[in-house]
């Protein structure tokens, strides 16, 4: 990136948690918890199990002769085809077993759900089989051990499909937080961009001073105003560290007109999603297209559904409001987002980075679900050679929130920007031809 930049470990230990939304442990990777988030909902999850069979025993023991005379006779007098207690037990097993297991000794691994859900289910088949006589308690004598049933299989799908899986990410990305913050030498502070930025009023670079001398132009003057040009400037940083790691980059897919999608993981920032495009123009119109107008990015990008200035800052520095058209054959509804975007033109490239902010003008509502971004935005570079073509860089870093399964955001986001490279290079057709007419 022409200088040299600051490691990501030492950028996040600068930020404060309400400048980018930052996790805790983005303060101090020391502090993990004794038990994780989604292990403690197991846990109270084999709890409600217990809870929740002995509730339906006890109502099937509160019949006319009374809870007492039945507990007599399903326990004293216990019999396989009759009773319902050994349905219990098999309950409060499940419960000391995984609670030992999960809780207590803390195992990663599947093979004790394994072991508690085949006992379950070989007895309650085997038992369904065999006690003819529960025709003779209605409907209710098979809502016991088809609720046992269910509720054996829910805790081994939560355990293998969410517990194990998000512990093993957090773990990952904890340890390449460490290797960062501890094994990775510090380089020098960035210095000044040799170019000019980007303003109405042509500003000069600027520096790590005082925020009062950054530009010639429009400057921010109150707190807030401050404040976002603050997570601007932060999450360019950012964004420049992830260029700079680009050997590292990993290849997800690719289409037919060589246009790539990449991901890197970011400490404290999670996966990012990254698509390479060779573009057929100069950077200077990719930059007056996508840069530049975002109010214009409706117009032609589908994937974007309106694109709103609520407030210029300074001349670098602006607030959007974007609502994102639904994805995945509607399966990801539409999300709304309220992003500070910062704006720097350079020698060799453009640079337009970008992370989600609050604004008064527009706070959460219940059309739409807002969604989060993490530090990205789009890089144009300049070819050295030939002025007429460009290479572009899209860099993403968001959560859509709501409930839905991360293989099925991820192959949407892929999707959705390979979809608006093609809107843009459609843009570009259009441009050209408008000109020469």
């Amino acid at each position: 990136m022409e200088q040299s930049l600051p490691t990501i470990a030492s950028i996040n230990t600068s930020y404060g948690r309400g400048h980018l939304g930052l996790p805790e442990q983005s303060q101090t990777f020391g502090a993990k918890k004794a038990i994780s988030d989604v292990r403690r909902t197991f846990c109270l999850f084999v709890t409600f199990d217990l809870l929740f069979v002995s509730l339906l025993w006890i109502i099937e023991l509160n019949t006319k002769d009374g809870i007492q005379r039945n507990l007599e006779e399903e326990i004293l007098n216990y019999d396989f085809k009759t009773s319902f207690f050994d349905i219990f037990s098999l309950a409060v097993f499940r419960f000391l077993v995984l609670l030992l297991a999960y809780a207590l000794m803390r195992l990663r691994h599947w093979w004790v759900i394994a072991v508690t859900t085949l006992i379950t289910s070989s007895f309650l088949i085997i038992k369904v089989i065999l006690s003819i006589q529960f025709q003779t308690r209605g409907a209710f004598g098979y809502v016991l051990p088809i609720i046992s049933f269910v509720l054996a299989w829910l805790e081994t799908w939560f355990l293998d499909f969410k517990v194990l899986i998000q512990e093993a990410e957090d773990e990952r990305l904890y340890r390449t937080a460490q290797r960062a913050c501890v094994h990775t030498p510090i380089l020098y502070p960035s210095g000044v961009s040799e170019g000019q930025f980007y303003s109405p009023p042509e500003s000069f670079a600027g520096s790590d001073d005082e925020l009062e001398d950054e530009g010639i132009g429009r400057r921010a003057v109150t707190p807030q105003e401050k404040e976002y040009v603050r997570q601007g400037r932060e999450a360019m940083k950012v964004m420049e560290q992830v260029m700079a790691q680009e050997a590292y980059w990993k290849l997800e897919k690719e289409n037919d007109n060589s246009d790539a999608v990449y991901t890197f993981e970011i400490p404290y920032h999670g996966k990012n999603f990254i698509v390479k495009a060779f573009m057929q123009c100069s950077a200077e119109l990719i930059y007056q297209e996508l840069i530049l107008q975002p109010e214009k990015l409706a117009i032609w990008n589908r994937t974007v559904t309106m694109c709103q200035v609520l407030q210029r800052v300074d001349d670098n520095t602006l607030i959007t409001y974007d609502i994102c058209a639904g994805a995945a054959g509607g399966v990801v509804s539409p999300r709304d987002f309220v992003n500070v975007r910062r704006i720097e033109r350079r020698k060799e490239m453009y640079i337009s980075s970008g992370v989600s902010t609050i604004h008064d003008s527009r706070p959460p509502v219940n059309k739409y679900i807002r969604g989060e971004n993490g530090p990205g935005g789009f890089v144009v570079v300049k070819s050295p050679r030939n002025p007429r073509v460009c290479t572009l860089f899209w860099i993403l870093n968001t959560d859509l929130k709501g409930r839905l399964p991360r293989y099925l955001i991820h192959q949407s986001l892929a999707a959705t920007m390979f979809e608006f490279i093609a809107h843009l290079r459609q843009r570009i057709v259009d441009v050209g031809e408008a000109r020469h007419q």
